[in-house]
């Protein structure tokens, strides 16, 4: 008995519908079985405390970086963005009173403010001064009580070090991003109330972005080993402040 092009059709339609699922399947068990950390520079696969290793060693055999975000401290909320190398730094600082500028070559340092932070300072020479100060690069005596905090914020290992503390036990996150770069995310403590870091997946495995534990702040970190300009101020853009500076 011959059969009819219609039942033949059937016959080939229920026929093709389990190769059509075993193929779908395959290709599922194939994306779910595929690597994450492929393309990258491998560290997604190691735990998080060799992960945070890996980012600590890159960070401080970087020659430089660009550190931006917000700080907070017992002193108060700070907004920095600062370029950082081993012979100094240069860039502003933004706190509750006012903005100003950093620059340090070696042990040299150097303030420059417009003349609203003069004019508010408790010295009454800085505030006549205010209008001559303005815009003006001050060098800081190294015996001022202001020398060792705003040094601070020009040194790269003193950042690096007081910035990049993570509090708890490690634990590795999710894959994330950082502008374009893929990350993994190191968490500690509890859901990352000790702080979270992202890690570069990309190339070197360096810092890129740092959540402080407690809600202190939130820092970026770019440009590493990216150089820049590094030079004491002309004397013409220098005046002699004369007084103790005032606090910031």
């Amino acid at each position: 008995m011959t059969s009819s092009p219609l039942s033949v059709r059937v016959r080939a339609r229920r026929a093709a519908l389990p190769v059509a699922l075993c193929a779908g399947l395959a290709a599922t068990l194939t994306a779910c079985g595929s690597d994450p950390d492929e393309g990258t520079n491998g560290v997604g696969k190691l735990s998080a405390p060799e992960i945070e290793s890996k980012a600590r060693t890159a960070a401080d055999g970087a020659d430089a970086v660009r550190l931006s975000g917000t700080l907070v401290s017992k002193g108060g909320s700070y907004k920095l963005d600062m370029k950082l190398k081993g012979s100094g730094g240069s860039g502003t600082v933004t706190s509750q009173k006012s903005t100003f500028g950093l620059l340090r070559v070696g042990d040299d340092l150097f303030l420059k403010a417009g003349a609203g932070f003069w004019s508010h300072s408790e010295s009454g020479g800085a505030a006549q001064a205010a209008g001559k100060l303005d815009d003006k690069y001050v060098k800081v005596p190294s015996g001022d009580p202001a020398y060792q905090q705003l040094r601070g914020f020009t040194d790269k290992s003193v950042l690096l070090k007081g910035m990049l503390g993570l509090q708890g036990a490690l634990s590795k996150g999710d894959r994330s991003e950082v502008g374009n770069v893929r990350t993994v995310r190191i968490e500690a403590g509890k859901d990352g109330e000790g702080g979270t870091l992202d890690v570069s997946l990309q190339g070197t495995p360096y810092p890129l972005r740092f959540e402080r534990a407690g809600g202190a702040g939130v820092l970026e970190l770019a440009d590493w080993n990216k150089d820049f300009a590094l030079a004491p101020p002309s004397k013409d853009a220098t005046v002699d402040y004369g007084h103790q500076l005032p606090t910031t």
